[in-house]
């Protein structure tokens, strides 16, 4: 009994359904208890066992979670349209800076690339068991990553990050292990691990990249995975520095079973040297998406890894979409090969923006942050407030809550297309709407 809803089932099967059917009518709420296994069993007048086989089905198929001595609970909803509903609707005459999207004058013509690879598309047609990498994009992507200090592994596409990320975290871990992520961090990726059945762990960031203390701690406690954004940290800007990575290594050493994964959300926008993690633990993997360089709609990821978690993310997106488009993959080679977009200009253009407000922030006395990438993270007091107030300034800002989960209130301000004479009035609204705030480094 649990509440005004009656578990029912003799057989395993049948207790999980009615469980699960509760859950999808709302009769059993996100977060109430369950019964403990032997008081439900004695109820139901079946083994324990049963009601064990019971719960763990429902377990893997990320409805409940159990948690040591707390016993098992139905899980929080994924927020996987929460997070995605936390945007400002911008008026007409209001300035939005709150999408996270590159300058689009920084972004590269398409046309000749994807006419060449469609022409050799007529003349070469792809079909059905043709190899899923174009070798050519593949040859770039290694010696890039060769470039930067990323251990050999072999070369697999996907369909943006957060694809790859999916996929590789479906690999290894099971519904209800636990992954730690940063926080604040990527919404996205904060919507994606419970929507998988997983747990997310948060972890401090400051400047640097993740706290140690913070993935020491969330390891310690079994967390089975990491999340690391090595350059352009989204929100915060953040990318790893070399003494951050070394620490960082360091604790990862000591979890070998660990499976790590790195983001280098500032592939070619950032001018900041690469500090990977990776082949620190047995698996490992490393992406790095076309979508900030090279625009969001071209959807393609590479990424690399220990050979037996790329094994299973190739045999896993075979039984899906089999393979990312190899029009989109040449076009992407071309883009790459032809020196289409200048990384350094890019990286200046960003880091000027970037810097300007910042600047203009600190001598209004309200702090912010942005290392690297086109983000710059506000510490604020009332961040439903300092929203409302730069909207009806003219200006529009993402809320901090799309970003974070413990980590304090903030708001994200893109600066891809900012313009110098907006630097001061922009700055000026926000200085009145949060307040004062004091140098901190540290966001949780």
């Amino acid at each position: 009994m649990l509440g005004e809803y009656r578990i029912s089932g003799r057989r395993a099967a049948e207790i999980s359904s009615s469980i699960e059917r509760a859950v999808g009518e709302g009769e059993l709420r996100p977060g109430e208890p369950l019964p403990p296994i032997r008081e439900l069993a004695e109820g139901l007048e079946v083994n324990p066992n049963t009601v064990a086989a019971a719960y763990r089905i429902l377990r893997e198929r990320g409805v409940i979670e159990t948690s040591g001595r707390r016993g098992s609970r139905v899980r929080p909803k994924p927020a996987t349209t929460a997070r995605d509903l936390m945007r400002v609707e911008v008026p007409e005459g209001v300035r939005d800076v709150s999408e996270g999207n590159p300058d689009p004058a920084l972004l590269p013509a398409l046309a000749g690339a994807f006419a060449a690879a469609a022409g050799r598309g007529d003349r070469e047609p792809v079909l059905y068991g043709h190899a899923p990498v174009e070798p050519e994009l593949a040859r770039l992507a290694r010696a890039g990553l060769d470039a930067d200090g990323v251990p050999e592994g072999p070369v697999v596409v996907a369909s943006g990050s957060l694809d790859a990320i999916e996929r590789v975290l479906a690999a290894h871990l099971r519904p209800g292990d636990a992954v730690a992520v940063e926080d604040p961090g990527w919404g996205s990726l904060l919507d994606l691990v419970p929507a998988l059945g997983l747990r997310t762990v948060p972890v401090g960031v400051d400047d640097e990249g993740p706290l140690p203390d913070d993935v020491r701690t969330a390891l310690a406690d079994g967390a089975h995975a990491l999340i690391v954004t090595d350059r352009a940290q989204n929100p915060t800007g953040a990318a790893l520095s070399e003494a951050r990575a070394r620490a960082l290594r360091s604790v990862l050493a000591d979890r070998p079973e660990t499976l790590l994964i790195e983001d280098d959300h500032g592939h070619h926008i950032v001018d900041l040297p690469l500090h990977p993690l990776a082949g620190t633990t047995r698996n490992w993997a490393f992406v790095r998406s076309a979508a900030k360089a090279y625009g969001p709609d071209l959807r393609l990821a590479v990424l690399t890894g220990d050979p037996v978690t790329l094994d299973r993310v190739r045999g896993r997106q075979r039984l899906g979409p089999g393979w990312v488009s190899l029009i989109v993959q040449r076009a992407v080679a071309r883009l790459w090969s032809q020196g289409a977009v200048d990384p350094a200009a890019v990286a200046e253009r960003y880091g000027r923006r970037r810097d300007a407000l910042i600047g203009a922030l600190a001598r209004r006395g309200t702090a912010a942050h942005g290392r690297s990438g086109m983000n710059v993270w506000v510490p604020v007091p009332d961040e439903t407030g300092a929203v409302a107030r730069l909207l009806h300034a003219g200006w529009a800002v993402a809320p901090g809550a799309r970003f974070r989960m413990n980590a304090p209130p903030g708001v994200r301000v893109t600066v891809s297309t900012l313009t110098d004479h907006e630097i001061e009035p922009l700055a000026d609204a926000i200085a009145a709407a949060v307040g004062r705030a004091g140098p901190s480094r540290t966001y949780v």
